[in-house]
């Protein structure tokens, strides 16, 4: 369950969630909030993602990413971020 600033946030990037049922936006997975923000969000929202979940909890949902669900990022978004968050997960942004 989504907490209420998460829910505020998809609700403001709805168009960024567009093949998502709009009863069933803010009740998505932070997996696929993520997954959505860093591929078709700009870095002001990546940013405010990051100060709502928590460099330590956005790198844990990054990192288990396997098989066909990293495949679901861009590569030079997965590359960016890899390197984004394997230099910055061990600080606060």
């Amino acid at each position: 369950m989504n907490s209420p600033d998460i829910k505020a946030f998809i609700h403001e990037h709805s168009s960024l969630f567009w093949y998502t049922p709009a009863d069933q936006k803010e009740n998505i997975s932070e997996e696929f909030l993520v997954e959505t923000i860093m591929n078709y969000g700009d870095m002001d929202t990546t940013k405010r993602l990051i100060t709502l979940l928590g460099i330590k909890r956005l790198t844990e949902i990054f990192n288990s990413l396997q098989g066909r669900k990293k495949l679901n990022y861009y590569p030079e978004i997965y590359n960016f971020f890899s390197i984004l968050l394997r230099k910055h997960a061990n600080s606060d942004i």
